[in-house]
């Protein structure tokens, strides 16, 4: 499965589903399933660290417009995409070593 490291507290509000819009400084041409991943850093009390907590469907990949910032969690910045993200399925977070970009995670069931 295709999956993408995002930091914390940003990956926990993704596994929650109050943040739908992740931010990068690159647009990316996929779309489907993305397994959130959560770094090991930085060490935030009660967020999980290292483990695959969600998946959810890249819908689109934009230009981060200031419309986005409330579903984004952040603030416009120039430079950043808006990567749309639907359909959250929650899953029994597993340890998972993150990468850069979108990267994939071999699942029992694939």
């Amino acid at each position: 499965m295709k999956a993408l490291s995002v930091h914390q507290p940003w990956a926990s509000q993704i596994a929650a589903g109050s943040k739908t819009i992740e931010t990068r400084t690159w647009p990316t041409s996929y779309r489907g399933d993305l397994l959130i991943v959560s770094t090991m850093s930085p060490k935030i009390m009660g967020c999980p660290l290292g483990q695959a907590l969600c998946i959810v469907r890249l819908v689109d990949s934009r230009p981060m417009t200031l419309d986005d910032e409330l579903a984004a969690r952040c603030r416009w910045f120039n430079g950043a995409f808006a990567w749309v993200l639907d359909d959250l399925r929650p899953i029994v977070p597993f340890r998972v070593k993150g990468q850069l970009g979108i990267y994939d995670v071999p699942l029992e069931d694939e």
